[in-house]
């Protein structure tokens, strides 16, 4: 006798291709992997300090649901000296992961049955914590124009229907690297004010772009009366995926809301790796300057790799260090890249993990040293040509 999920929203979801093909590979130590969205490199030494020197302290007890004072502190001084923004620390609600503050957050304003609006492709746990809750997810292509990604305004507010109860932007995006500019956040927010529904914006990215020190962001545009949530994670700027630490901002009204369903969720978050986070927020800006310059010679160097194959379609990518391009004749990208593995060595992300407008397409994760991304564009190249 098989043992089943009761709630049928939750035995429809379907497990990540990401995982499906990592899992495939498990014990090769051939593989290059270029799947995952990490950074190649471990957490910078003095982050990694301040949470030993909390630990030998003694700090393992429990700590508030919403965060320490100090971390939520340094998070409204960190995001008002970015953006030139007027948070208060009330703002911010600290989680184990930005995954996890997506969850929280959806579970205080998603109604079962209403329609979560995300522009795809996409990450897919976006779409996936909104169906485990019973929302259906209504999506919006991101498309290649001139050579970039650009999505349509007014065709995201089209489809935005009568029971619309959230709008879910990320941008920057993974996988494809677009990005909303100042102008199109203002006429998001508001759109979410006309008609009445939240917004919750996936900034997870916004340290990571290259034609300036941080990509725009919805929190110098919102005030405390806007239905909003901001989700962001230490994760990608500052080298912490394995850390799980993320935060949210929000008006101080829904804050309290969002403590009480952390409560339920997680408790607290453990206090070194929340002194880590205040290491990472007031002494981190070196690090993410040399990581992006980093990160603009890998894609550079991807670029230039993909410039000589006249089957590859690659919009370069605005934010965020992930390649998302098409190979013509490919329209089984899991398929393909199952064979990249086992022919090449080399592991991509099908595109079909990011939704139905991802299909055809495949991510490569370039936060890697360049003699690797070399090795790895060299291997690609036959099944490229």
């Amino acid at each position: 006798m098989s043992i089943r999920a009761e709630r049928p929203a939750v035995r429809a979801l379907q497990p990540s291709l990401i995982r499906k093909l990592a899992n495939a590979a498990i014990g090769r130590a051939d593989i290059i992997p270029l799947w995952f969205g990490e950074p190649d490199k471990p957490t910078p030494e003095f982050i990694r300090q301040a949470a030993k020197d909390a630990i030998d302290e003694g700090q393992t007890y429990y700590q508030p649901s919403l965060g320490i004072a100090e971390l939520r502190a340094a998070l409204a001084e960190y995001t008002n000296g970015l953006y030139d923004a007027s948070l208060r620390p009330d703002n911010f609600v600290v989680a184990p992961s930005g995954m996890t503050a997506l969850s929280v957050a959806l579970q205080c304003i998603v109604a079962d049955g209403a329609a979560v609006v995300a522009p795809s492709p996409v990450w897919p746990n976006v779409a996936g914590a909104a169906e485990i809750l019973g929302a259906e997810v209504v999506r919006v292509p991101i498309r290649p124009l001139d050579g970039v990604w650009s999505l349509d305004l007014d065709e995201l507010f089209a489809a935005c229907p009568a029971h619309t109860g959230a709008l879910a932007i990320n941008s920057p995006n993974n996988p494809t690297g677009w990005m909303l500019e100042d102008v199109e956040q203002q006429r998001i927010i508001d759109f979410c004010r006309e008609r009445d529904i939240w917004l919750i914006a996936d900034e997870v990215y916004n340290r990571i772009v290259y034609d300036r020190a941080r990509a725009p962001s919805f929190a110098d545009k919102v005030c405390d009366d806007d239905k909003y949530v901001i989700i962001n994670s230490f994760s990608k700027s500052w080298a912490m995926t394995g850390w799980r630490l993320g935060w949210l901002t929000a008006p101080a009204t829904l804050v309290a809301t969002l403590g009480v369903v952390g409560e339920f969720n997680f408790s607290c978050v453990f206090a070194p790796t929340q002194v880590a986070g205040i290491a990472a927020l007031q002494d981190g800006e070196a690090f993410i300057s040399a990581s992006r310059e980093r990160y603009r010679a890998a894609r550079d160097l991807v670029a230039a790799s993909f410039a000589g194959l006249p089957r590859v379609e690659f919009p370069l990518p605005q934010a965020a260090f992930y390649a998302f391009f098409s190979v013509d004749g490919v329209t089984d990208s899991y398929s393909f890249a199952e064979r990249m593995l086992r022919e090449r060595a080399v592991g991509l992300t099908p595109g079909a993990a990011f939704g139905p407008e991802g299909e055809g397409y495949l991510r490569l994760c370039y936060a890697a040293e360049l003699p690797l991304l070399e090795r790895a564009l060299e291997q690609m190249r036959p099944l490229l040509k």
